[in-house]
């Protein structure tokens, strides 16, 4: 699974001159968290809205609102944007994408492709990957199938579901400390019941 599948297209940016006052509008207009800088088609910064409050005059300022309402207004971007922005590529794998964002402690990525910007992802979309690698959107009834991390294990497992006719919709697998291996299967037929018989008859024990 690659970042271009589920990244977000289309990105809102800002200029390094545009205020804060103006970057903040832009994000609760966008209800986006989040923008590239660019300047003249190159990627420049990065900032979030938790660098505008980091700048943004706290409850105990001395100033007065007057002053206060100048300083955002009149503050470029330039001054608080990140400015070595870690970055990836629409062929980046999703799980390098995750560790990227991890290592780094950041909630989103802009995507460059051949020095271009092409999109952003950010840890909600890291999210629905999760989200389809675990088959949680997928159709049929959700099977968690523990069994004894060996060889040939999932070969028995997909043998006994054919044996019925169900479709397997989705897959995933983890494998525990114990030795135990989980299977979480989305399964879809009309003997998915007959199914889960069978696989505890021949040791596997079936969770809910």
């Amino acid at each position: 699974m690659y970042v271009r599948q589920f990244m977000t297209s289309q990105v809102f940016t800002v200029t390094p001159d545009e205020t804060i006052a103006d970057t903040m509008a832009l994000m609760r207009e966008k209800k986006i968290d989040r923008l590239p800088v660019m300047e003249k088609g190159k990627l420049v910064g990065f900032v979030t809205d938790g660098d505008l409050r980091e700048v943004s005059p706290s409850p105990a300022t001395t100033l007065s609102v007057f002053e206060l309402n100048y300083l955002i207004a009149k503050t470029p971007i330039r001054e608080v944007a990140a400015k070595n922005v870690v970055t990836c590529h629409p062929d980046t794998q999703i799980e390098d994408a995750a560790l990227l964002m991890r290592e780094h402690k950041i909630g989103g990525l802009p995507v460059l492709e051949d020095g271009k910007l092409v999109g952003i992802i950010t840890g909600y979309d890291i999210l629905d990957a999760f989200l389809d690698i675990m088959g949680s959107r997928s159709p049929g009834e959700r099977v968690v199938i523990e069994a004894k991390d060996k060889m040939g294990v999932l070969l028995e497992i997909a043998s006994t579901i054919k044996q019925f006719e169900v479709d397997v919709t989705s897959l995933a697998f983890y494998h525990q400390k114990d030795s135990q291996i989980q299977f979480l299967v989305h399964l879809q037929g009309e003997q998915v019941a007959e199914v889960k018989v069978s696989l505890e008859e021949k040791g596997y024990r079936i969770r809910k």
